[in-house]
């Protein structure tokens, strides 16, 4: 015989959801909530850490519906308090530093020199960031071009929009703003506010 998920269960299921796609919530649950939903979370991080070479910090939070890959030689490093919402795609090596944010659908990957990501930053739905570049020469077929990889580092206190892409090579300074649809493909400067495809300077936090 099938029982029916009682009141609790469906409504414990839901708001995994919730959680999943605004992982900030986890904060703030109260205790009550805190106690289920973090059993389920250290359930879940301990899955991944066995299955994937990833590091997790103190009281982070990693949705389900995320996929993280990170294979021996590329690993994932997440520091305290920060969280991964559902439906990114990352794949080694990253790392990422405490209290960051990466809301839903981000996808980051690595190549071989990696990604970074400073203290504190944020960074918003349906970014991509890519530290891998494929060849062009015209006489051969663009799969059998080498690729080549020099790695993008973001720094501490960033603020990227949404649907904004992050080129091979580029270095995001401390404090800079990166407005949504822009498009990175030059380093950009401490306390910057850029914007564009391709971004350009349009102001500064400092003034």
């Amino acid at each position: 015989m099938i029982t029916a998920p009682s009141a609790t269960e469906r409504y414990r299921t839901q708001h995994k959801l919730r959680l999943s796609y605004m992982p900030w919530l986890y904060a703030r649950l109260k205790p009550a909530q805190r106690e289920w939903a973090q059993q389920w979370q250290e359930e879940w991080q301990a899955y991944l850490c066995d299955m994937e070479t990833i590091m997790l910090g103190k009281n982070c939070f990693i949705a389900p519906e995320a996929r993280l890959f990170a294979e021996p030689g590329r690993p994932i490093i997440i520091g305290d308090n920060s969280y991964i919402a559902a439906d990114c795609v990352i794949h080694g090596p990253v790392t990422i530093g405490q209290g960051v944010s990466i809301n839903h659908h981000v996808s980051l990957d690595g190549g071989s020199k990696g990604i970074t990501i400073g203290d504190n930053s944020r960074i918003a739905a349906y970014t991509s960031a890519y530290a891998f570049n494929h060849g062009m020469a015209p006489e051969r077929l663009i799969n059998e071009q080498p690729v080549n990889s020099k790695g993008i580092s973001i720094g501490c206190d960033v603020w990227i929009g949404a649907n904004v892409g992050i080129v091979d090579g580029v270095h995001i300074g401390d404090h800079a703003v990166i407005s949504m649809g822009s498009l990175v493909t030059k380093s950009v400067a401490d306390y910057s506010k850029v914007a564009g495809n391709p971004a350009q300077v349009i102001g500064s936090r400092q003034k």
